[in-house]
């Protein structure tokens, strides 16, 4: 390959993967990333052509570009896209004419450099776009194609500035010179491998800096999809059958990893406890909006005491942007740990802190999941204190024949306190009616129609249906939404959270124990988590565990993440330098004492055999020679005039002096040797050719000179 093809090629291959790192990231539609591509096809064939566009027009055409910036700004809002994507688009808009124009116009070494950096703004904002590990892999790409590119540029124009010495006539035919591939060719060849070399060195440089400096989990720019659409369920107010239409879509909404192996059953994700009942719905009541802001020290929120600190769960949350303010635990939370700016606890024990419909967030929750065992919970005869009155309210067009179906099933099953009420209506819940997500209940009264007619439905029915009916018999009871753990991805070690796993259930409040007891109505069909198999499932899974790094220890690597990296790796070096320490105090207990004996046998004979050698240096170089310890062989670099002048210096002491108007070449004929001739003709290979000796020959330099020495004149 030709180096200025070389040049080319890996000028306009670090343009495409800019631009490919922009697509990738969302910041530009895959139209106008086509149109792109083509530009860039007809601009490699047009190039060095007459039909390539002139300086000055393409000036004209840049400059004409502001205008048209405005121009797509003023229409990305007419078209009603959001305020936060209205710059980026125009700028991606921008970035991409500006690169074409340069691209299709007769090119300097300054409309090279303007594409390089046009070039490198555009990986800037797909950083600032990016959440995906995908990101990482175009900036090593880019990275690489920018290394050979920005090399090749600099070795083309200095072509151009350093003028070219021809010295080869002063070298002999026989030079290895001539046996040399030409330097150019080679370049190309080379490097590549260059680039890949300081790609890695860059890499290694830059990782200290990576674990010192932390980031925050929200990107530098707006990111190309706003907040989970349609993520319903979790406001104020929830309309019966609004869980069913979340649940019918597959968006990713968080990962949970928890730090239990076996985290126990009954693990959900509490998102928003709701305590009014309007028969079509349910809604907070002004009792249960009320909250208190928690005030955090270091991102560390406590919520509550915890009963016993050996039952807590910890769980770390990575929430994708959503347009919601939720934050998601599993029951009763003590503590949430993370870089928020406030936390909110509501009268219900739901948790609220900033909307982040365009980043996601990181956060831990520490909870206590533990209950009070049931036959503590069946002897619980308090009367419920006022302010929990209001979980008792039902609408007064409440149908009759609810109370009177929740008293069947208590006789039926003889339950006698509010324990045995709940388990009672769950399992006559779970066990009489169907799961499906259509909604079929409908009318003015949904729940009456799920009960007498329908007796099928999605879990917010049949979580309705039992809190209602506990609440015709004075048992406090309220409605929870949130989330089923998700599917658990090995590879990961965490719950990967969908719509699609969206879940309501009932809360029951026992006021001796002062405890919200969970139960579940829905049956298993609606609880069951869908299980992926294949090949195609494992290599999603490793995909979704790669994002979870990326996400965790590159996005979101914050000062939190930076601290348990650091106790992480002092604990396993720690590990890791005991191990060593008792493996050395187990070989000195086995090794016997007669290999120690061994051992100052050989120092002694290595030190005899180095005697002998060096003896033997000083026999044949003399002391002053034999005493560097090192070969005789020069090193190739400055090594002309050294062994020149050893040559000058030993004809000297024959009696041979060179005048002052005879070449080095024009002397050494006149002493007439072959030592003399032949190391003035290496000396003129290297100091008027700029070439240099191998090792082997410099060695057999020394050997003449050696021999010229020891001739008597």
């Amino acid at each position: 390959m030709k180096f200025s093809t070389y040049f080319r090629a890996f000028s306009y291959a670090m343009i495409a993967v800019a631009m490919l790192a922009l697509v990738l990231a969302g910041g530009l539609s895959y139209a106008l990333s086509l149109l792109f591509l083509v530009v860039m096809v007809a601009s490699w064939f047009l190039e060095n052509t007459r039909w390539q566009l002139p300086e000055r027009i393409g000036l004209g055409i840049v400059l004409l570009s502001i205008p048209l910036f405005y121009v797509d700004w003023q229409y990305q809002r007419a078209i009603g896209e959001p305020v936060e994507r209205l710059g980026v688009n125009a700028l991606a808009h921008l970035i991409v004419f500006l690169s074409a124009v340069k691209l299709l116009q007769v090119k300097k070494d300054r409309d090279w450099v303007f594409l390089y950096l046009i070039s490198f703004f555009e990986v800037l904002l797909a950083a600032g776009l990016s959440f995906s590990p995908i990101f990482l892999a175009t900036l090593s790409l880019y990275l690489l194609t920018a290394l050979s590119a920005v090399t090749a540029f600099e070795i083309q124009k200095s072509r151009r500035v350093l003028p070219t010495v021809e010295t080869r006539l002063l070298v002999p035919p026989d030079s290895r010179v001539f046996r040399k591939r030409s330097a150019r060719r080679s370049e190309a060849t080379r490097l590549p491998f260059v680039a890949v070399l300081l790609l890695c060195l860059i890499f290694v440089l830059a990782l200290p800096l990576f674990l010192i400096a932390p980031r925050s989990g929200a990107a530098a720019f707006t990111h190309a999809g706003s907040g989970l659409g349609r993520f319903i369920g979790f406001s104020e107010n929830v309309a019966l059958g609004e869980i069913g239409e979340l649940k019918q879509d597959d968006a990713l909404v968080m990962r949970v990893r928890v730090d239990e192996n076996q985290p126990g059953p009954g693990l959900r994700w509490r998102g928003v406890a709701l305590d009014e009942f309007t028969g079509r719905g349910w809604r907070k009541s002004a009792e249960a909006r009320r909250g208190t802001t928690v005030p955090g020290q270091r991102g560390f929120f406590p919520l509550s005491r915890a009963s016993a600190l050996n039952r807590l769960t910890t769980q770390t949350f990575f929430l994708e942007p959503l347009e919601s303010p939720v934050l998601f635990a599993a029951h009763r939370s003590v503590a949430i740990q993370g870089d928020l700016p406030f936390v909110r606890v509501d009268s219900e024990g739901s948790l609220q802190s900033h909307r982040h419909e365009f980043e996601r967030i990181i956060y831990k929750a520490i909870s206590d999941r533990s209950e009070p065992p049931p036959e503590q919970l069946r002897r619980d005869k308090f009367r419920y204190p006022e302010e929990y009155y209001r979980y008792l309210q039902l609408p007064t067009t409440l149908d009759p024949r609810i109370d009177a179906l929740a008293n069947t099933i208590l006789t039926n099953a003889n339950a006698r306190n509010r324990y045995d009420a709940a388990r009672a209506i769950e399992s006559y819940l779970q066990n009489n009616f169907g799961y499906s997500l259509q909604m079929k209940a409908t009318g003015p009264d949904p729940l009456a129609d799920f009960l007498f007619n329908v007796k099928a439905g999605h879990c917010e029915y049949f979580s309705t249906a039992m809190a209602v009916m506990l609440r015709t018999h004075g048992v406090a009871a309220r409605v929870v939404n949130g989330f089923l753990p998700g599917e658990f991805n090995d590879t990961a070690g965490a719950y990967t959270v969908r719509q699609s796993d969206a879940h309501s259930w009932v809360e029951v409040y026992f006021p001796e124990t002062g405890t919200w007891a969970t139960f579940d109505p829905t049956p298993a069909a609606g609880r069951t988590e869908p299980m992926r198999t294949g090949l195609a499932a494992r290599l999603q899974k490793f995909a979704e565990a790669l994002e979870l790094v990326w996400f965790q220890y590159v996005v979101g690597y914050d000062q939190q993440e930076q601290r348990s990296l650091a106790t992480t790796l002092h604990n396993q070096l720690f590990d890791v330098g005991r191990l060593v320490s008792n493996f050395l105090a187990v070989l000195r207990n086995i090794i016997p004492t007669s290999l120690s004996a061994i051992a100052v046998t050989a120092v002694v004979l290595m030190l005899g055999l180095s005697a002998v050698f060096l003896l033997t240096r000083i026999k044949r170089y003399g002391l002053r020679r034999a005493l560097r310890l090192a070969p005789v062989d020069r090193p190739p670099t400055g090594s002309a005039i050294d062994f020149y002048d050893r040559l000058i210096a030993i004809l000297a002491e024959k009696g041979w002096l060179r005048d002052s108007d005879l070449t080095p070449l024009e002397f050494a004929r006149r002493v007439g040797t072959r030592e003399a001739i032949v190391v003035t003709t290496a000396y003129n290979r290297v100091r008027f050719g700029q070439q240099q000796l191998s090792k082997a020959e410099i060695h057999d330099l020394e050997g003449l000179l050696d021999r010229l020495e020891e001739v008597k004149t």
